[in-house]
């Protein structure tokens, strides 16, 4: 492998937890700690985001924040995130080794592109905490990455690039071009965007589709295809230059970008 060094990876609904289920249980159950009825549409919409700015995005958001006011007789504060932050961040480690199984054909791929010489390192919307309790499980199964790159190990995390930035000077790994990003989310992909590496996203395992891998091939071809191009068109749009179905086809779309050229 001559044009890549390393591959970046996000975790949930990428590596792990197929169709991103860990944070939704504890989103719901924390806003309805403190008296808000949130979906589950609600609580995937900003996914991707360091979980902090998740909790800020889902209760400054019109139907939530009107429930909010409804309650407490005025708009949420960030000191009123801070207190559903808290309720939220247990729950989530409560949870989240549940949730930890690798998508198929994940393992797989990482030893491809160790075979091929590239480096694996990894960030997340994820606390350290939360992540305490994933990667041993992870471990178990055979994927340990490089590095781990969480939200509040920085001072900015999505979709700003420093988390990128992080991993390559973990892996030690330049320049930004020679690193391949991949995520399942909008933040995810624009976080590999701004830090100037190639970007590709994963439809059929991550949070746009939100099924599990049981759910997603029990779908009609038809609707298959339609829920991948929906949550292709997110990813594209969010910046991604490819787009694959899981993370397991990832070594067969770098082999060819290597061979051709292409961006």
């Amino acid at each position: 492998m001559k044009r890549f060094k390393a591959a970046v990876f996000d975790w949930a609904g990428t590596m792990i937890d197929y169709g991103s289920f860990a944070p939704m249980g504890a989103f719901q159950r924390a806003f309805a700690e403190v008296g808000l009825d949130v979906t589950i549409a609600e609580a995937r919409a900003p996914m991707g985001k360091p979980k902090w700015d998740h909790v800020h995005a889902m209760l400054t958001a019109p139907r939530i924040a009107a429930q909010w006011q409804a309650l407490h007789g005025h708009a949420p504060t960030d000191a009123d995130v801070d207190r559903v932050y808290a309720v939220f961040v247990p729950m989530n480690e409560a949870v989240a080794a549940d949730y930890a199984t690798l998508v198929p054909g994940a393992l797989e791929a990482v030893n491809e592109l160790r075979a091929m010489g590239l480096k694996i390192g990894s960030t997340t919307g994820y606390v350290r905490s939360i992540m305490a309790r994933v990667l041993p499980v992870a471990a178990a199964q055979g994927y340990s990455p490089d590095n781990l790159v969480c939200a509040d190990d920085l001072p900015e995390g999505r979709p700003g690039p420093l988390g990128m930035y992080k991993c390559m000077v973990d892996l030690a790994v330049y320049p930004p071009a020679a690193i391949v990003k991949v995520d399942d989310t909008e933040p995810g992909i624009a976080e590999g965007v701004a830090a100037g590496c190639l970007t590709v996203g994963v439809a059929l395992s991550g949070n746009a589709v939100g099924l599990t891998p049981e759910e997603v091939a029990a779908l009609p071809e038809a609707e298959r295809a339609a829920r991948r191009d929906a949550a292709a068109r997110i990813l594209f749009d969010a910046g991604a230059d490819h787009v694959i179905d899981t993370v397991a086809d990832l070594p067969a779309l770098l082999r060819r970008l290597d061979r051709d050229g292409a961006a």
